[in-house]
């Protein structure tokens, strides 16, 4: 075969949306690439303006950005980067979105609410994405809001951890689910480190009065370690940590992959009686750190790289579901 004629495989290129430049440089380092060519600025009447500065035909493309800060525009913004890698004839395009935008609104739970995460899956398959990669979905029913691939990647690797190399009697601890959704991550994490778990019902007598917690499980004399997928405004986890206090528990830690930390979260952090507050870095913590000790971040960038490594080549993303890449 003439040389000019042998397909060649399609080159990678990773490119970066303004919303988590930090976490892309580090999964791009990770990977010994540089970051695409890419402008993202807004025109003076606020639409986005997104110039791709490099080629991309024929090629690989990976969009990094989550969903956190400016939700909507950073979602607008990838929709806009999207297209335009597809519109210049890239061979594929992959969204990669640490934290997945309008999770939470997966169901209709009261009459006439959106389903906006199905939008959003919309939204992105219309664009002209091929492909998605995320992390720690809020339910992994959403998957099934797209028809093209969807990788749910996990940070409980990454969580068990840091458990073991950070928490010295991690042994003697019971791991705490902060309410009864979460009992599956909380089981599958207890199970790893075979020790005992407990939950946290939030029983609504009346719609307007104050939820009553239940703890379910013994926590006595023992370490709590909380762990959920995200926390927002912390509420939920500051009445929990409090919960676990008098019910006994020596020292409460919490685990949670998605740190949005919205509205009194840091004042509610530093008022409550955590060890630490761990979070992953799917969402930029930096500014976070410095009005609040508590909070420690678990880098996230090589579980994203390693399955952006791993599509590029056809290779099984499975692995990274039980294990940390080096």
């Amino acid at each position: 075969v003439p040389e000019g004629l042998r397909r060649k495989m399609p080159n990678i290129k990773i490119f970066s949306g303004s919303s988590h430049p930090d976490l892309s440089q580090k999964i791009a380092d990770r990977l010994g690439l540089e970051l695409g060519k890419v402008v993202t600025k807004k025109f003076s009447n606020q639409e986005t303006c997104v110039e791709i500065g490099e080629s991309v035909r024929g090629e690989d493309v990976y969009i990094v950005q989550s969903g956190c800060g400016e939700i909507n525009d950073n979602l607008m913004e990838l929709l806009i980067m999207i297209n335009a890698c597809k519109i210049a004839s890239a061979s594929r395009v992959s969204a990669v979105i640490p934290c997945f935008p309008y999770a939470r609104q997966d169901k209709k739970d009261k009459s006439r609410a959106p389903i906006s995460a199905k939008l959003v899956a919309n939204m992105l398959s219309v664009s002209g994405a091929d492909h998605i990669i995320t992390m720690d979905l809020h339910a992994s029913q959403i998957q099934g809001f797209f028809d093209i691939p969807v990788d749910n990647l996990y940070a409980e690797p990454a969580v068990l951890k840091w458990i073991k190399e950070n928490i010295p009697e991690w042994k003697n601890c019971t791991i705490v689910s902060p309410d009864a959704g979460g009992a599956k991550r909380v089981t599958s994490i207890a199970d790893r480190l075979n020790v005992d778990f407990a939950l946290i019902h939030k029983e609504r007598k009346k719609a307007n009065e104050v939820d009553r917690m239940v703890l379910v499980g013994d926590v006595t004399d023992r370490v709590a370690i909380l762990v959920d997928d995200m926390a927002d405004t912390c509420g939920t986890i500051c009445h929990a940590a409090d919960k676990l206090i008098s019910a006994g528990a020596t020292k409460v830690y919490a685990i949670l992959t998605h740190g949005i930390f919205s509205g009194p979260a840091i004042t509610r952090i530093n008022n409550a009686c955590f060890e630490a507050v761990v979070v992953t870095n799917t969402i930029p913590q930096e500014e976070k750190i410095k009005h609040c000790p508590k909070i420690q971040v678990i880098d996230i960038s090589m579980i994203l790289a390693e399955a952006i490594r791993r599509t590029h080549n056809g290779e099984s993303v499975s692995y990274l579901f039980s294990h940390v890449p080096l």
